[in-house]
């Protein structure tokens, strides 16, 4: 597995070794160990699945916060997304910055994603389904979110948003949200 580091500390896209031949593909898209090794976490104690259904949705920016801070491993598991991640962290050297990550089913790449981040997606495609693995369990009463229209965040999407929650589109501002200590 190729571990690329992105703009926002802590932050990876994970792009597998895939092989190919007559009956299909292989790829390994998780490895605890080398997960291990580079000081990422490997211990996922909830799994989600998001389907979308038509090309130019979006949800997000969301986040929790301590103790229930998560830090997520992210996979497009069919069609395609920019996924969207913002540093709320105080203190940390990208805080308040913006990192956008393509992700292609067909390369089977994922994005580890540091907690203390909001994180969100456009599809670029029908039929998008997404799976994530969290380090921590859903807490509704952590919960918290960015709206994804700030213009102080200068988020690029890259299709005009076709579906997006009434919730959603009523997130804080981005300098509204209290920076979070881990």
């Amino acid at each position: 597995m190729k571990f690329e580091p992105l703009n926002i500390e802590g932050a990876y896209k994970i792009t597998p070794r895939k092989m190919g031949d007559n009956r299909g593909a292989f790829a390994r898209v998780y490895c605890a160990e080398e997960f291990s090794e580079r000081g990422l976490n490997t211990n996922w104690v909830q799994m989600n699945t998001s389907i979308n259904a038509a090309k130019g949705t979006v949800r997000g920016l969301h986040f929790q916060r301590p103790p229930y801070a998560e830090i997520k491993l992210v996979r497009c598991v069919r069609g395609r997304v920019l996924d969207v991640f913002l540093d709320l962290r105080k203190g940390a050297a990208s805080f308040g910055q913006v990192c956008s990550v393509l992700l292609d089913s067909d390369a089977l790449e994922t994005v580890y994603i540091p907690a203390g981040c909001a994180h969100g997606f456009q599809t670029l495609t029908d039929d998008v389904e997404m799976h994530y693995c969290h380090s921590e369990p859903y807490k509704p009463e952590y919960e918290g979110a960015v709206n994804i229209s700030d213009p102080a965040l200068a988020i690029d999407w890259p299709l005009s948003i076709s579906s997006i929650s009434e919730r959603d589109q009523n997130h804080p501002l981005f300098a509204t949200i209290e920076p979070i200590t881990l």
